[in-house]
């Protein structure tokens, strides 16, 4: 059971690094981001290839987030001339770009083989989870003093109407390509965890089921709210995790029965919960005059 709290607490972790990072890039900043499962893949793929190699696990991972963040500035390079919509399709179509290359390049990723024995920066379950909380607290400190700094207020200003803060002064691209590129560091933290805890990745692991989950965190959370993000993120597991308990009750029913059971029950309270707060759990704090 202490194994399966540990597991349960470090997809906790994972999954609201991701969140976080997209509440920084959609949530303050109004960039809608459909491919963060690709961002999310690279980090991982980056990670397990360095570590491969003989890297130290830690130059691994300063390296799984580097190249997230870059890939993610010069993806965003583009936003200038895009609306919202179109640069949603853009980094989906990034996204299953970096899939297809995953799933088809074997002499860059094996292919469907996958990659195993990946090194971890620490070696016990206990030890990773500590890591794992770390890095959620340490990214959530970052990403709130941002919110709070002037370039939360101007990313604000960018997500709110992008021609009046181009009117004060603001310099609009470049800062979609930093806020971008933050958002995408950030997402390269957990995928560069997801490939050191399961130590064995491959292409099945990845797709837009992850950017699912974090669009569910920062809507359930509360769009732009950080401390929202992460109450959302123990929420949204919880439910998914707590309901594989539902076989212990209702063995009656089939697999196939159950597991649409499971999905009803998940839509239900993600909609109970939207229905009860409809602005998320702990909403963006805005000053009013």
């Amino acid at each position: 059971m202490t194994t399966y709290l540990i597991s349960i607490l470090v997809l906790v972790s994972i999954a609201g690094i991701a969140a976080l990072s997209l509440n920084l890039q959609w949530g303050l900043t109004g960039m809608v981001n459909f491919g963060l499962f690709g961002f999310y893949m690279l980090a991982a793929y980056v990670y397990a290839q360095l570590a491969a190699t003989g890297a130290s696990p830690w130059l691994a991972l300063t390296g799984a987030i580097a190249i997230s963040g870059i890939a993610s500035a010069l993806t965003s390079l583009i936003s200038l001339r895009l609306a919202d919509d179109y640069l949603a399709i853009v980094t989906l179509a990034f996204a299953e770009c970096l899939r297809l290359i995953a799933i088809h390049e074997d002499w860059l990723t094996r292919g469907s083989l996958g990659i195993a024995n990946i090194a971890r920066p620490v070696a016990s379950d206990g030890n990773f989870l500590l890591l794992a909380l770390a890095a959620l607290l340490l990214c959530f400190l970052l990403l709130e003093t941002i919110a709070r700094s002037p370039l939360g207020r101007a990313a604000r200003a960018l997500r709110d109407d992008p021609l009046v803060a181009a009117t004060l002064g603001k310099d609009v691209l470049w800062l979609r390509v930093r806020l971008f590129g933050i958002g995408g560091a950030v997402t390269g933290i957990a995928g560069a965890l997801h490939a050191a805890y399961y130590q064995y990745i491959d292409p099945t692991q990845f797709g837009p089921i992850i950017t699912a989950y974090a669009f569910m965190g920062v809507i359930i959370g509360g769009r732009g709210s950080n401390r929202g993000v992460l109450l959302s993120a123990f929420t949204v597991i919880l439910l998914l995790e707590g309901t594989r308990f539902l076989n212990d009750q209702v063995g009656w029913m089939t697999p196939a029965q159950l597991a649409a059971l499971r999905l009803m029950l998940i839509g239900i309270g993600l909609i109970a919960a939207l229905i009860v707060r409809p602005a998320g759990l702990l909403p963006e704090h805005r000053l009013k005059v």
